[in-house]
């Protein structure tokens, strides 16, 4: 029985420490702050609850191999699980309103043909038939296997670019999303839809690779779903999963240094000074921080695993912008659980977000892309005559923007609540009060750089959208959650704990499970 001290206590080192704690190794987990589940967070006030992290759950397969691998209750016996129909309402700034079913390829069809105009369909539907490809492509390199010591090769694009016809058939450059869409989807509501699954996932669609496809394939195809009690209750089964396996919690407990012995990781020291000696170390957060701890030194030097180097808007994340509305009346029967607002200056949007080829302060786009989550769900509401809205949207990180100004916060939640009547009428006149996070609350609670959110890994663009790999140069150090491979989301996350267990338990030539 090996002794492992995991660091920090998010969704991706929790599904690593449950995966070892079950391989019989003794696990030990140390979080700074005073809660575990990272940035799956939940505010509960006066009878009202809202999700101020992920608000829906995409791959559940992941979490249901983690729940059947590490006891007798599965995941939909430890927390209640429902697929969202629609998967999402889109409203677009010419008031086109577009209603997507949930994991249905035909009735995705349907719909934009309905909304959108004949032929929008087929050209939605062929465009996802080609992000098919890249799904099959790479789905066991850039999910369910370690990152390979040749990662280069992921630099490549697999996103198979219709034949153009004519003499001239060559595009100058790589293909990006936002290329793609305009060649292939032409309408530019149909732009906007594939270019809205981009910023969800915190990439600019102008440099995200073709392969981003990807995403809205990954949507269509796997579906939506919500778990009652919001994403925390996923948190919370998680915790309760690692307890059950007698995995120990330290709350309040900063990690300050690795202890290095022998060439290898060999334990934590905290800052009280206590030392936790460990066979293996395993890293739950944001490997950026990884160099003090080390002396100064990254792990990935000298030829690491770490790729890169990482663009600017596709290596580091973005913010997310909450508002919590609790609201006055009942929510209508009719109403969607996702609405997406569309925003009706696209580029304006994304240079307050990614900027305009430049560094330094950045400013907020007047209507921004805005998803409105009403979760047809009694815990999040006091009783029936009441609603709890979530009002979230991408912004840049906290640096490029003040978010510690509170009311330039208050100003701009004030546009993101007008920009949502469009999904809710009225919604301004019915708040009772609201509570706003930032980019900077977000810093503050999870330890997260800035309060950046990451965006699962890419193929392409030469390798600028992977993530640090499991292993590390340094023998016994390993590296967990969404700043690792496979990148952010609740599934990646948790994929990144089962790759970090596969490599403690089977070694270093782990390739994934079959």
């Amino acid at each position: 029985m090996a002794r492992i001290a995991v660091i920090g206590a998010g969704m991706g080192a929790m599904a690593a420490a449950a995966r070892l704690a079950v391989a019989g190794h003794r696990v030990a987990v140390y979080e700074r702050g005073d809660t575990y589940g990272g940035g799956v967070r939940r505010l509960a006030r006066d009878g009202f609850a809202f999700d101020t992290g992920p608000g829906l759950l995409h791959l559940p397969a992941v979490y249901r191999d983690l729940f059947v691998k590490t006891g007798k209750e599965s995941l939909e016996q430890s927390v209640e699980l429902s697929q969202v129909d629609p998967a999402s309402r889109h409203v677009f700034p010419d008031g086109t309103v577009l209603s997507l079913p949930n994991a249905s390829r035909a009735g995705v069809v349907r719909a934009l043909d309905e909304s959108v105009g004949g032929g929008a369909g087929e050209r939605w539907s062929d465009l996802v038939n080609r992000a098919r490809e890249v799904w099959d492509a790479t789905r066991r390199p850039l999910l369910e296997e370690p990152l390979r010591a040749d990662w280069q090769v992921l630099g490549r694009d697999p996103y198979p670019a219709p034949r153009k016809r004519g003499l001239f058939r060559r595009e100058g450059g790589p293909a990006t999303l936002t290329s793609v869409a305009r060649r292939e989807l032409k309408d530019p509501r149909l732009v906007a839809l594939l270019e809205s699954y981009a910023l969800a996932y915190g990439f600019d669609p102008r440099d995200a690779p073709a392969s981003a496809t990807a995403l809205p394939y990954l949507e269509q195809t796997f579906g939506s779903w919500y778990v009652r009690g919001g994403m925390r209750a996923l948190a919370d089964a998680l915790y309760e999963r690692c307890r059950a396996r007698k995995v120990e919690f330290a709350f309040g407990a900063e990690v300050t240094r690795i202890v290095e012995k022998d060439g290898r990781a060999a334990g934590v020291e905290l800052a009280d000074g206590a030392v936790a000696d460990a066979d293996s170390v395993v890293c739950g957060v944001d490997p950026a921080f990884l160099a003090p701890l080390l002396g100064g030194a990254g792990p990935w030097q000298d030829g690491g695993v770490r790729p890169g180097p990482e663009p600017e808007g596709g290596g580091r994340g973005v913010g997310r912008f909450t508002v919590c509305l609790a609201v006055r009346g009942a929510r209508p029967e009719c109403a969607a659980h996702r609405t997406v607002v569309h925003a009706p200056d696209r580029a304006a949007e994304l240079a307050g977000i990614f900027g305009d080829g430049g560094q330094g302060a950045r400013t907020p786009c007047e209507r921004p892309t805005v998803t409105v989550l009403r979760p047809d769900d009694p815990t999040t509401r006091p009783d029936d005559g009441h609603e709890a809205v979530t009002l979230t949207a991408a912004v840049a990180p906290h640096g490029p923007v003040d978010w510690r100004d509170a009311g330039a916060a208050g100003r701009y939640a004030d546009r993101i609540a007008a920009v949502a009547e469009a999904a809710v009428p009225g919604l301004r006149e019915r708040v009772l009060w609201r509570e706003v996070r930032t980019p900077a609350d977000t810093a503050a609670e999870t330890g997260a750089a800035n309060g950046a959110v990451p965006g699962p890994a890419l193929a392409g663009a030469d390798g600028g959208f992977l993530r640090p790999g499991n292993a590390t140069r340094l023998p016994g150090l390993y590296l967990a959650g969404g700043w690792s491979h496979p990148g952010g989301g609740l599934a990646h996350a948790g994929m990144s704990g089962a790759l970090v267990a596969g490599l403690i338990v089977d070694g270093a030539d782990w390739r994934g499970s079959q």
